[in-house]
């Protein structure tokens, strides 16, 4: 024990919102806009430059990358710390961005710049959930994290409404994709700089021995200005085997709701217009990426006032409206009305948002801090390797098939939030400690 004085879970817990909580909210949020940028690129781009079958190919092998980098960076974020790992993912999606750049006609160049891209995102997720239920006041984590991550899809709105202006602008596809890839970076320089601002986590620095460090930056978070009671190891004691097998009710549930979450979304909000018979033809990707991603944005608004009330009430909402929407929306494609099917688009990518949220929140609380990153990471990979799946086996699947498989997924995500509100903890308002 560092000296006597109130815990450092207490203080972190029970801490007004402050400057440096804000601060955090900032960087991670800029964070998520660049990541709805970077992730958007690729099925903005491909449709313009390369025909479907590469496209497919190179969509599936993003999702790979961004599996493998959630495992790598997330691992790498509990040994290192979960400020160096915003860095190392900044500076993967840039080179991606660059290699893409240079020779966006080159398929070759596609598929390992694209990949980059994603292998970073990917990555993103460990560092960016842990720091903020680490350092998150317990009365407002859950809204923190919603509204950061939900610039994500703000980014993914802003860049595709931007392309859909491109393609007015300029009648050259070359200059669409420039005028694409230089918006990209401009986001990218103005996100990195606000990450040399990223506080670390008080709760990691505990769990690794440094204790002064912990000490310092539970004062500059809080405010504190007296002894603090702090201990070496703290909840970070427990390996990521004894975790794996301590938590394997919430893990399943967590799988089950984030594979159906995320592989619905990007069904639904990327990779739908790619599918054979789809009626609306492939010049409606612009405007599928838009109303999907603005709808999404409205969901985690709407959300807010909500999710630091209950978790197990709004991830059972969350699936139960998402697959009413679902079905709704398959419905609004076969009635062959683009208003329909646009309208239908936006409200289950409102409910898919609350989805997301509810099993982001859950996943950032439910595991101790030595291994929270990593366990992230984890669920996280396989979002990308189901994704990848369905990617590839669309290059055989009617629209048909990919809109039953989306009603289908979100049918099993009802399931599993259902299984977690009868079996499950709540998890508002608690300390993660106390959670782990």
């Amino acid at each position: 024990m560092e000296r006597a004085g109130p815990p450092m879970r207490e203080l972190l817990d029970a801490s007004p919102w402050r400057r440096g909580h804000t601060i955090l909210f900032a960087v991670v949020a800029a964070n998520y806009f660049l990541d709805g940028v970077m992730f958007s690129v690729a099925p903005l781009l491909l449709y313009l430059v390369a025909p479907t079958e590469v496209a497919a190919a190179i969509f599936a092998a993003n999702l790979l990358a961004e599996a493998a980098g959630a495992v790598l960076l997330g691992l790498l974020a509990d040994r290192l710390g979960r400020r160096v790992m915003f860095a190392a993912s900044l500076a993967l999606e840039v080179a991606g961005l660059l290699v893409v750049a240079a020779a966006y006609r080159s398929a070759a160049a596609l598929l390992v710049g694209t990949s980059m891209m994603t292998f970073g995102i990917g990555g993103e997720f460990g560092a960016a959930y842990a720091a903020i239920a680490e350092l998150s006041p317990a009365r407002h984590r859950g809204k923190a994290l919603l509204l950061a991550t939900n610039f994500w899809n703000i980014g993914a709105a802003a860049i595709a409404s931007l392309t859909l202006y491109y393609g007015r602008l300029a009648s050259s596809v070359d200059a669409q994709v420039r005028m694409l890839l230089l918006s990209a970076l401009g986001t990218a320089v103005v996100a990195g700089l606000a990450r040399f601002r990223v506080p670390e986590s008080p709760r990691w620095l505990a769990s690794r021995g440094r204790l002064g460090e912990a000490v310092e930056w539970v004062r500059r978070l809080t405010g504190h200005g007296g002894p603090v009671g702090v201990e070496a190891g703290g909840a970070g004691g427990v390996g990521l085997g004894e975790a794996l097998r301590r938590y394997r009710f919430r893990l399943a549930v967590l799988a089950v709701v984030t594979v159906a979450q995320y592989a619905t979304y990007d069904m639904a909000a990327y990779y739908l217009p790619y599918a054979p018979g789809f009626a609306f033809g492939e010049g409606a990707v612009g405007y599928v990426v838009f109303y999907a991603n603005l709808g999404a944005s409205l969901g985690g608004l709407l959300l807010a006032p909500l999710i630091d009330r209950s978790r197990l009430a709004s991830a059972l909402a969350s699936f139960a409206l998402g697959s009413a929407t679902a079905a709704a929306l398959a419905a609004a494609h076969y009635s062959g009305s683009p208003a329909a099917f646009y309208a239908a688009l936006f409200a289950n990518a409102v409910f898919s948002e609350w989805a997301w949220a509810s099993l982001s929140v859950l996943q950032s609380e439910l595991f101790p801090t030595g291994v929270r990153a990593s366990v992230v990471g984890l669920l996280t990979s396989l979002q990308g390797l189901v994704g990848a799946a369905i990617v590839y086996v669309s290059l055989h699947m009617s629209v048909g098939a990919m809109l039953a498989s989306i009603v289908a997924l979100w049918l099993a995500g009802l399931a599993a939030s259902a299984a977690w509100r009868l079996r499950g903890v709540e998890t508002a308002g608690r300390s993660v400690d106390e959670l782990a």
